[in-house]
């Protein structure tokens, strides 16, 4: 991200510059190292509030590739990151990366390197590569993360492919109702003004909001584009969203759904730390945001169980955090000292499941949705007409 910066060396010597940095305290630091006293420091991208922050929008994925190929090529872990800075063009990615070297080249692993950043790097990924340090085996943690993210990001792409269809009849569907809301039925009410009160009551209704829309125009399009505003807004917002999960949770068919897609993400992602060899203690503290509030408090309590020696399937089912299948599958796990591996087909299982259910629904909801919107623009179409039927009834 680019700052302006107001220093000095001198009270003589006020500056300008414009800086690359991840954040406002490393261009402080670089002021500072520059030998400059920082007097005002402001972010050049500060008003474009909905403009995705470099850190969102950073490849991971992408990056754990490429480095995961300049190792497999016999590069060192400095000359990998030294040639992913070289070819990077974004000026701030550029920079950590420069940063990230001279770390590497100060006698830091890289997990600290990458810690500096957690913007960029979650706590995932850092503890993935902290526990390889240990193993000399970071050429396999960064496949199996890139694994993970795969699998992750399929399941998302599923659920994103089967909702599209739904949104686009939604969309064309309501772009229908505002064109005869908004533009032919304020020109029928004006063929039905002299009828009065010969009009059925739901016709004058809807000739009313006809004539509503004729008179006021320009302040139901101005509300209208204030609350789509105001809804993008308030979805934009991490309250918003988790109000809304928390209703779609009430909701017994969907929320027993989804709480088994946090608990397929919560035990692949537990699966890939336990094989990397994050302690379980110290897995379940970072996978627990995986989890909605509710959830997070049984794990909670099911981590001081699993403190006090209690196996990890007892522990997860005394407080919620399993299915029957799961639990079969964690007690061959703890037998058999493969615990990550039972993790990852408890996912898998799920993930599978899941699927399915989501196959299901959209083959019974889209043609559901296409019936309601059927009915409700026929009923529109319906109401307008209904007066000119009358009419010709009478004259018959």
């Amino acid at each position: 991200m680019q700052f302006e910066v107001k220093a000095w060396r001198t009270p003589e010597d006020i500056v300008a510059l414009s800086v690359f940095a991840t954040d406002e305290q490393d261009a402080r630091s670089q002021m500072l190292a520059q030998g400059y006293q920082v007097l005002a420091i402001r972010g050049k991208q500060a008003l474009m509030t909905w403009r995705p922050s470099f850190g969102n929008s950073f490849p991971l994925t992408l990056f754990s590739q490429e480095l995961l190929a300049l190792l497999a090529a016999g590069l060192t872990i400095v000359e990998a990151m030294d040639a992913l800075e070289e070819k990077e063009a974004r000026p701030e990615i550029k920079k950590m990366f420069q940063q990230t070297v001279t770390s590497l080249y100060q006698g830091h692993p890289l997990s600290f390197a990458l810690h500096r950043f957690p913007k960029v790097f979650p706590a995932l990924y850092v503890s993935t590569i902290r526990a390889s340090e240990k193993t000399g085996d970071l050429a396999e943690a960064l496949t199996r993360y890139v694994a993970y993210q795969s699998q992750m990001d399929a399941i998302r792409k599923k659920v994103v492919s089967s909702s599209v269809y739904p949104l686009l009849l939604v969309g064309a569907g309501g772009l229908v109702v505002l064109f005869l809301m908004g533009y032919v039925v304020p020109r029928f009410s004006r063929i039905y003004e002299d009828m009065g009160s010969n009009l059925p009551f739901l016709s004058k209704m809807l000739l009313r909001w006809g004539q509503l829309l004729q008179a006021n125009t320009l302040m139901v399009l101005g509300c209208t584009v204030l609350a789509a505003i105001a809804a993008f807004y308030s979805l934009s917002q991490v309250e918003t969203r988790q109000w809304l999960l928390r209703q779609l949770l009430k909701i017994p068919a969907a929320g027993e759904r989804m709480r088994l897609y946090q608990l397929a993400r919560f035990y692949r992602t537990l699966g890939m730390l336990l094989r990397g060899g994050t302690p379980i203690d110290a897995a379940l503290r970072m996978v627990a945001d995986l989890l909605q509030p509710a959830l997070r408090d049984n794990l909670y309590k099911a981590a001081e169980l699993i403190g006090e020696g209690h196996t990890i399937s007892t522990s997860m089912e005394s407080h919620g955090l399993i299915t029957p299948v799961a639990l079969r599958l964690l007690r061959v796990g703890e037998r058999t000292g493969r615990m990550g591996e039972m993790m990852d087909r408890i996912a898998a299982f799920h993930d599978e499941e899941m699927a399915r259910w989501v196959d299901w629904f959209t083959r019974l909801f889209e043609p559901l949705l296409m019936a309601l919107i059927g009915v409700v623009i026929g009923v529109i179409v319906i109401l307008m007409y209904f007066p000119i039927f009358e009419l010709a009834s009478n004259i018959q």
